[in-house]
């Protein structure tokens, strides 16, 4: 059994009771380092998977594709504590800033 903390700003806890587990935590990319931006981004287009279409789209494409997506809020980065990873998923619509 866990001891879980409400965020006052956000309304938002930051533990899962019913899982018993921690609760994945939306990272503003404004939060992070150039450095650590980049290597988060770097990380998510590296992936196998990662399907761009038909057309050649470069490493530096890319990046720059999912820094713009970031910026716009289309897309926002995750960190899930229960097992140190991080990953960047479309935002959904509407005021849930959790994920």
């Amino acid at each position: 059994m866990g001891v879980w903390r409400r965020i006052p700003e956000s309304g938002v806890s930051d533990w899962d009771e019913e899982l018993e587990r921690a609760v994945p935590v939306v990272v503003p990319h404004t939060e992070l380092s150039q450095d650590a931006l980049r290597g988060v981004i770097e990380s998510f287009v590296l992936r196998e998977g990662t399907d761009y279409g038909e057309r050649d789209v470069s490493h530096e494409q890319k990046v720059a594709q999912v820094l713009q997506q970031l910026e716009k809020r289309e897309v926002r980065i995750v960190f899930d504590p229960a097992d140190s990873s991080v990953t960047i998923v479309v935002a959904k619509s509407g005021r849930d800033e959790r994920i």
